[in-house]
This record gives structure tokens, C-alpha cells and sequence, in this order.
């Protein structure tokens, strides 16, 4: 039996948000939002982050802008700008531990995803860092993207999604694709693949040659 941790990017949206919730709420499956500091900022962003909290669901940092990968950003301020002030707003409302998932500019992984500071600053404040082993394009392909996702979830025993509760992504297929999934014996968990989590609460305990930017 294949294992799927769902999480969620680039919100909260108050158009989209409440209804992923809604859906994820009736086939009783916990999931993951990384939030944009951005959408933090009004009442009602942090009222649908206390709600997805309430709701059982892990919430993460997902940097402020989500406009620049950290490991391309020559801004000398960036990981202040990007992770910092995002988390001034998200820790009132989340309790450590402290979760934060890079921008991968379209799903990559690679070294554009981290800045030796950006490392120094996730392991002297003690985040964890999650990254993903899938990514099928809801944003793209906002119907299609379900046989992907599908395809993903048979490949490997356990399969860490990215999805995106933005307008004209996952929704119009979100709850067909959980329907399927559970059909085919896959079972939902918030738990990660190890090799998707290379910082655990400020240890660096994965590979992270590969993914960050030359000093």
C-alpha cells in the first residue's frame, strides 16, 4: 500500500483555500499548506491559517513574496525579507515546530532553491526544511492533473505532493483525484519521506549538495 502526503503551496486564497479545506474535511484527510507571507497580511489570510490549523493540518513557511528562488536572490536581506517576516507573521498563529519549504520555481530542485544563508538561517532557528518528490502541474493543467498525480503515487511507496490551493489549479479535480487514490488502497499521512526532509529542527541530516547555491 503506497503512502501520500498532501500538501498544499502559495496560499491561503480566500476563494480557494475554503473550499480545498471543505473537500479535505469530508473524506477526513490531514494535509500540509505552506503559506505565503503575503497572503498573511489581512484578517482574513490569518483567519483560513487558524482554520487549516484547527482543522488538523500541518502549516509551513513558504517565503514572503515567492518570487525568487532564495539561491538566486542577490538581495543581502533576503532570507530576512523572505523567511523572517513570514514567520513573524505565521509563528502567532502556528506553534513550533517551525516548517519551511523552499520556492523551486516551477517544481525544480536544484541548487537555485537555497542560499548558504538561507541554510544558516533555517538551522540556527531551528526549522525543518520540506521539499517534495512530486509535482504534477495542477497549475498547468488544472483537469489533467489528476492522472499524473496518480502516476506519481504508483511510482514509489511513499510519494510527497505539491499542490496548489491558488485559483485555476487543484480544485476542479481535487476531490475525483482523492476519490481514486483511496480506491486504489493509497493511504493518506502528513509523515514525510526522509530524503524529502534534509534539516530537521536545525540538524542537517540529508544531502544538500545538490541544492544550494555556491558561496
Amino acid at each position: 500500500m503506497s503512502l501520500l502526503t498532501l500538501s498544499f503551496d502559495n496560499g491561503p486564497d480566500p476563494r480557494v483555500t475554503p473550499r480545498v479545506l471543505d473537500i479535505l474535511a469530508s473524506h477526513a484527510i490531514p494535509a500540509w499548506f505552506f503559506v505565503l507571507g503575503k497572503n498573511l497580511v489581512s484578517d482574513e489570510g490569518r483567519r483560513l491559517v487558524a482554520r487549516a490549523r484547527d482543522a488538523g493540518h500541518v502549516i509551513g513557511n513558504h517565503s514572503f513574496t515567492h518570487a525568487i528562488p532564495l539561491g538566486e536572490d542577490a538581495r543581502p536581506d533576503a532570507v530576512e525579507e523572505e523567511i523572517a517576516a513570514t514567520e513573524e507573521l505565521l509563528s502567532p498563529l502556528v506553534s513550533a515546530p517551525k516548517w519551511f519549504r523552499p520556492f523551486g520555481g516551477g517544481g525544480r530542485l536544484g541548487p537555485h532553491l537555497l542560499s548558504p544563508r538561507a541554510v544558516d538561517h533555517l538551522c540556527t532557528h531551528q526549522y525543518s526544511c520540506v521539499l517534495w518528490n512530486s509535482v504534477p502541474g495542477d497549475w498547468l493543467d488544472p483537469v489533467g492533473w489528476p492522472e499524473k498525480a496518480l502516476q506519481d503515487c504508483a511510482m514509489r511507496p511513499h510519494t510527497l505532493m505539491v499542490l496548489h490551493d491558488i485559483p485555476d489549479a487543484c480544485l476542479e479535480g481535487l476531490d475525483g483525484f482523492l476519490v481514486r487514490a483511496k480506491a486504489l488502497g493509497v493511504r493518506f499521512t502528513t509523515e514525510c519521506p526522509p530524503d524529502c526532509v534534509p534539516i530537521v529542527e536545525g540538524r542537517i541530516v540529508g544531502d544538500l549538495s545538490g541544492l544550494v547555491a555556491a558561496g
